[in-house]
């Protein structure tokens, strides 16, 4: 057999590479883990890619899954191949069409990286919740279990399809398989199209709808003739095994490769099998090697086609020796019997004269990592008298008692294979160097390779662990690594914070980005991380990577320096090869950016060889003896049970009654203040006999990390050393300061770039120099809340308001938090706060650490984040039912009115009733009333009725609801559902963040984007103009719609804050939010000037309309029109700039369309000040 291409990539590239071949349209909609294979789709859709028939793809993204699978279905009843791509919620959301697409015996193709579906917590990582639940909607079901089988099942599953009549969901684990890059052979396109079967493609377009032959679809039947329309088409399922089985064969003849419906691995003799599906298998045929080798005999099956579930081809591949099976499943259902794969196997065995015990458990929910230790305990647990059934491997559950017994380590013998694992930061670009470290040695040698990377839940910031493999054989490990040959650390600060060195094998090699000489390395590593390094004989390097790049110009970007060290070190490739293939990488990556920056980027590459230093261990690390343990600060038990072991990494040890206190999902706020991450390299240093105390630096901070702060005497007199102040202007009673929390801050500059003083007050320095400024924080944040001495409706008084939003797990100059924020601080401890999926739920609900808090009182915002897809619902039904319970306290209340007369408690209630529907003079009222109600002597039925408002006195004080989301939800997604409640005419907040694309889900266009803009699914740039959600919001003359940016006018954005609060009625604000995804010239520490900018050239504009406001006053222009400077703000911007360079022509006609929309879109905006104050 001759030799096959070889490339590296992931599962979604594989399965994507596939599908294209055999598709004519494609309807697409983002989700992670599986977007990247509709993003791969539309990019080569834009390039002209073509398809085995010759075709470049259409390509369409829709509003929503539900819209997706819509466009779909119709578009396979007008005859044409259809494909989509999704997962978890999404595929929940195309079910409906799902039952409709197989009873129609449409040949579609749905491909799905599996993801849980939420519950109690929303989650991204892997279990088969999702695709489990679609069993009964005649899709047939394919499973691949690693990156190769996701090519070659997926030409699989379009092959059957087409053959066979009958849809199929082809899936493999979302993240384990979609992302992990593994080196693997090429199917070509001339390949797949002799396999393909014309005949039957010619049939579903002849048979198709079409007014020449026309037919009618989709009628309404009635019960007599249903049932046997379900009936008629069970021909084609009963075919449908040995169509995919033949596929499978032909698959086989190309490749060599030995795929079957059900696949056996292991001894023929075998007396002990599991039967699993997905990734996992891949782990257990390891496990099935290093047994068998000691003498054992097991097995694995593999199930491949799982719906319909042929017992044919089962049985065929079962040893008649085996007497104990397992079935794994990766899903838990919760009111059901037993899991489904369980349920399949249990039930095949009926009746059979081979009857060998089964039992089942649960592995793997929710993403928890399978790795060969917990195969072993399921196989050790087959050799008991009675085996544990529906047992859980990999958690400890204290509860139920459903784990397995614990057994010895097993180890698997990965001879030949090295294995790395690199520390590194959110956003640092360790993530992006690595994939491209494993595709240039796997797409340059013969080696194999293999790259998964592990994350946190933060937008960035947070800690990623690549985990990467090289080896001259296929790499089965699907599990992170444990044993490391060579361990790389871009963050200083780890160090003291994580067990980097975990695995780390003797003589193993560990490299280190520090700023610290051997001196203060003596000093600041810890003796534990000293006595590793020492006991294990470790080569230990360090770079001084964050000086290099800033000396070459490129700020913050280290991670090319590391790479090229990592290739010195490691010694996978002869480093003059890796030179080479780095350089050339570079040339290619960053070419169209010009010679400067491709020089830049080769000299780091350089200077990572050659800045390396070889630290000589000393022999009395091995002895070292830990420095006396801190003082241990109080804590919540949340803190010390949660986020502090979650935080460290240690997560998995948390038993099941450790969730005890959270079993319905809520948790406390204010987490987020006690995790102190210090991730930045420079933060804000304040001057204070240059501040002119405007607190702007504080309104636009995005972590709520700088504020003002005001002291008297005595409280200043008693702050720790160096506690500068000066005279507050307009509080004189008070010192001023500007105070900042270094270990919270992540060192964006945006607070340095709006100061507005002559000489700047702020300037960014290194977070070393800046620790003793923690202590003044930590001194401050203990002082009582003072009354606010300013208008806090003015940017200045805003900022003396108490945040209720703080260091989130937002990007680093991100432009949402800062509306969040300063809502917060305006109403935050009266809000009920609704959040949909998206960027406002990663950085604002992501466990452990959660940024919303309390004030002093215990008050705060009551954060709910609900589905992407109908979040405008969920919220309206929290405004109804605060409503209700309302007006049932007000009835109580009316009750109790006249059997009170005279009393202080009289007029308590009538002040109340009085002030019911004003948030603040209603809140004070109800504070007042609480108060009476608990000091008055009652009897009889008074007494019984104060019980009654004493009870719900939660609902005395009048609560606002906002809603809060970005573009994604309100202008695609979740578009019908905020477009119904704004027309309920209820009283209800909406805060849209607009980042002009989907942020959350990797970079997707939405209608939002605007004309020209690159994105993903948009990559030759997007033709269809912005939607103009505000607008439509204004036609129905009751909801009081603003836009604003923060960045170009603070004021404006307060006033419609303001005056949406205090409309009666539905509330729109759209605020325009900069993001990473922008990839604007001098990056996120721009975000606000960029807000500016914006405005300026008319690319924003800002306005307000006030449907109570007088006549005359309803709608405001605050923009000025555009100064000009159009053209020069899109190329500030990659996501513009770069059509330039990808498609030039394209470009400068896109351009000048968006800049001539814009205009006009100003000329209209000022013809609606006239139609609205007619």
């Amino acid at each position: 057999m001759t030799k096959r291409r070889m490339k590296s990539m992931d599962g979604n590239t594989a399965a994507a590479y596939a599908s294209y071949a055999f598709t004519d349209v494609a309807a697409i909609y983002p989700i992670t883990p599986s977007s990247d294979m509709a993003q791969h789709i539309d990019e080569w859709a834009a390039t002209g890619k073509k398809n085995i028939f010759g075709e470049t793809v259409q390509v369409v993204e829709m509003q929503s899954e539900g819209g997706a699978s819509g466009a779909v279905h119709g578009s396979l009843q007008a005859g044409a191949l259809t494909s989509t791509y999704t997962s978890s919620q999404g595929l929940m959301l195309m079910i409906p069409n799902m039952f409709k697409i197989a009873g129609e015996l449409l040949p579609g193709v749905f491909h799905v990286a599996s993801r849980l579906v939420a519950s109690n917590g929303l989650g991204i990582f892997c279990d088969h919740s999702d695709v489990m639940t679609i069993r009964t909607t005649g899709f047939a079901m394919l499973s691949s279990a690693s990156v190769q089988q996701a090519m070659d099942m997926a030409a699989v599953a379009h092959l059957s399809a087409i053959k066979g009549r009958v849809p199929f969901l082809h899936f493999f684990d979302g993240f384990r398989t979609s992302h992990e890059i593994q080196k693997i052979e090429v199917l070509e396109y001339d390949e797949l199209a002799q396999l393909v079967d014309k005949d039957a493609i010619n049939a579903f377009r002849r048979s198709a709808m079409n007014p020449d032959h026309p037919s009618v679809r989709g009628t309404v039947q009635n019960a007599d003739i249903h049932f046997q329309q379900r009936e008629v088409i069970n021909k084609y399922w009963k075919e449908l095994p040995d169509v995919v089985e033949s596929y499978m064969g032909e698959i086989n003849k190309l490749t060599g490769r030995d795929y079957h419906l059900f696949n056996y691995y292991g001894a023929p003799d075998a007396e002990r099998m599991i039967v699993a599906i997905g990734s996992m298998t891949q782990t257990i045929e390891e496990v099935v090697d290093a047994l068998n080798a000691k003498g054992e005999k097991v097995g694995l099956l593999t199930v491949h086609l799982y719906r319909p579930f042929s017992l044919e081809h089962f049985f065929k591949y079962i040893p008649k020796t085996v007497k104990v099976i397992t079935a794994l499943d990766r899903v838990k259902e919760i009111n059901a019997q037993a899991e489904p794969l369980y349920m399949d196997v249990k039930t095949a065995f009926y009746g059979r004269e081979h009857q060998p015990v089964v039992v089942g458990g649960r592995i793997g929910v929710g993403g928890k990592d399978i790795r060969p230790y917990h195969i072993y305990q399921v196989f050790e647990n087959m050799k008991a008298a009675c085996p544990k059934d529906h047992f859980t491997v990999g958690i400890i559950d204290d509860m139920y008692d459903s784990n397995l017994p614990a057994v010895d380590e097993i180890a698997i013998d990965h001879a030949g294979t090295t294995a790395c694992k690199f520390w590194g930061l959110g956003s640092d670009g360790t993530v992006g160097a690595n994939k491209s470290a494993v595709k240039i040695i796997g797409d340059n040698t013969d080696k194999y390779a293999q790259a998964y990377f592990a994350y946190d839940s933060k937008k960035s910031g947070g800690v990623t662990v690549s985990h990467l493999r090289f080896g001259d054989t296929p790499i089965r490990s699907t599990y992170l690594i444990d044993k490391a040959d060579f361990i790389s650390c871009s963050q200083q600060s780890y160090v003291s914070k994580y067990d980097v060195l975990a695995g780390l094998k003797d003589g193993g090699t560990f490299l280190l980005n520090t700023m610290w000489d051997d001196a203060a390395l003596e000093h600041n590593l810890p003796a534990e991380m000293k006595r590793y390094l020492a006991q294990h004989h470790i080569r230990f390097y360090t770079i001084d990577a964050v000086d290099i790049a800033r000396n070459l110009g490129l700020g913050n970007r280290t991670n090319m320096i590391m790479q090229s060290a990592f290739f010195k070190l490691a010694d996978i490739i002869p480093i003059q090869d890796a030179v080479k293939y780095l350089k050339d990488s570079i040339a290619v990556t960053y070419g169209k950016k010009g010679d400067d920056v491709v020089a830049m980027n080769c000299a780091a590459v350089d200077q990572g060889i050659t800045g390396l230093h070889e630290v000589a261990v000393p022999a009395s690390w091995a002895d070292a003896v830990d420095a006396p343990a801190a003082e241990t600060r109080e804590v919540p038990d949340y803190i010390r049970n949660f986020l502090e072991p979650v935080n460290r990494m240690e997560g998995d040890n948390i038993p099941v009654s450790g969730l005890l206190p959270v079993q319905d999902g809520a948790y406390p706020t204010g987490t987020s203040a006690y995790e102190k991450r210090g991730v930045a390299i420079r933060v804000p240093h304040w001057d204070a006999e240059k501040c002119i105390q405007c607190n702007q630096c504080s309104f636009v901070c995005p972590h709520g990390c700088i504020r003002p702060i005001l002291t008297t005497p005595e409280e200043t007199a008693a702050a720790p050393e160096g506690y500068v102040t000066k005279p507050a202007n307009g509080a004189k009673e008070y010192q001023f300061r500007i105070a900042i929390s270094p270990n919270d801050c992540t060192g964006c500059g945006n607070c340095v770039n709006v100061c507005p003083a002559k000489e700047k007050a702020l300037d960014m320095r290194l977070l070393e120099q800046e620790q003793d400024e923690a202590a003044r924080w930590d001194y401050v944040a203990a002082l009582p809340e003072k009354k606010n001495p300013f208008n806090k409706l003015t940017v200045k008084g805003s900022q003396f308001e108490k945040p209720l939003f703080e260091f989130s797990g937002a990007c680093a100059g991100c432009g949402e938090t800062p509306y969040a924020k300063l809502i917060t601080q305006l109403y935050g401890e009266k809000t009920y706060w609704v959040n949909g999926v998206g960027c406002s739920l990663a950085w604002a609900g992501a466990f452990p650490s959660l940024p919303y808090t309390k004030n002093k009182e215990g008050r705060g915002p009551a954060f709910y984040g609900t589905l992407f897809e109908d979040q405008a619902e969920n919220g309206l039904g929290v405004v109804l039912a605060t409503k209700q319970r309302r007006a049932y306290v007000k009835q109580v209340a009316q009750q109790l009115l006249p059997l009170v007369p005279g009393t202080e408690l009289e007029t308590a209630i009538n002040a109340w009733l009085s002030s019911f529907d004003d948030l603040d003079a209603n809140d004070a009222d109800a504070r007042k009333l609480t108060a009476a109600l608990e000091s008055a002597s009652l009897t009889g039925e008074a007494a019984e009725l104060a019980e009654k408002l004493l009870k719900n006195k939660d609902q005395l004080g009048k609560k606002v609801v906002w809603l809060f989301g970005g573009d994604g939800w309100a202008y695609d997604i979740g578009y019908g559902g905020l477009d119904h409640v704004i027309a309920s005419k209820q009283d209800v907040n909406i805060f849209v963040f607009d980042t002009e694309v989907y942020s959350n889900t990797g970079g997707q266009a939405s209608k939002a984007s605007n004309i020209g803009q690159v994105a993903q699914f948009a990559a030759a740039g997007k033709e269809i103009k912005k939607k103009s959600l505000s607008e439509i919001a204004m036609q129905y003359g009751y909801v009081y719609v603003a836009q604003v940016a923060m960045g170009a006018n603070p004021a404006q954005t307060i006033k419609a804050i303001t005056e949406a609060e205090a409309y009666h009625g539905p509330s729109l604000i759209i605020g325009y939010s900069p993001c990473e995804m922008h990839s604007i010239k001098g990056g996120m520490m721009n975000c606000q000037k960029e807000m500016k900018k914006a405005v300026e050239c008319g690319y924003w504009n800002l306005f307000r309309f006030n449907p109570a406001a007088p006549a005359g006053q309803r709608f405001s222009m605050d923009s000025k029109a555009p100064a000009g400077g159009y053209q020069e703000f899109l190329m500030n911007e990659a996501r513009y700039s770069r059509l330039t360079r990808e498609f030039p022509d394209r470009a400068g006609v896109l351009f000048q369309r968006n800049e001539d929309e814009a205009k006009a879109r100003y000329e209209h905006l000022l013809k609606l000040i006239e139609m609205y104050d007619k």
